[in-house]
């Protein structure tokens, strides 16, 4: 019996290290896919615009809250049709969520509440201008 009671604690001795092993490895960042329609777009941080003569306007002086606001799209669900990641999206800030990835605040959307696209120019020339 005490050759039954030695073999049954060796396991349960092997077991913790396995876990302490499995703990001592680096944490990995988890990559995040979206579902559906929804695009994370990022906003300007300090919710501060400029008018159109120069003038700074502090976000605490936001009279108008159906202003819209621009931002750039850093992830792409996989039923999105009309933005791709690195576009910049027209949106109406209060139909967003809010949310915090890695540190950022960003602005989680439906594809639906975005209400115009901005792509990055490329290096395709418009028809007609040969230089």
């Amino acid at each position: 019996m005490a050759d039954t009671s030695s073999s049954s604690k060796k396991p349960a001795a092997k077991s913790p290290a396995k876990r302490r092993s499995r703990t001592k490895k680096a944490p990995r960042s988890p990559s995040i896919r979206l579902t559906g329609d929804r695009l994370v777009v990022r906003t300007s941080e300090n919710g501060e615009r400029k008018s159109a003569g120069g003038l700074l306007i502090p976000a605490t002086a936001a009279p108008a809250p159906r202003r819209l606001s621009w931002g750039d799209v850093t992830l792409v669900g996989p039923d999105v049709r009309v933005a791709k990641r690195g576009d910049r999206v027209l949106f109406l800030p209060s139909s967003g969520l809010e949310v915090e990835l890695d540190g950022d605040e960003l602005v989680l959307l439906r594809e639906r509440d975005v209400q115009a696209v901005a792509s990055t120019p490329g290096d395709e020339r418009a028809p007609g201008q040969y230089l």
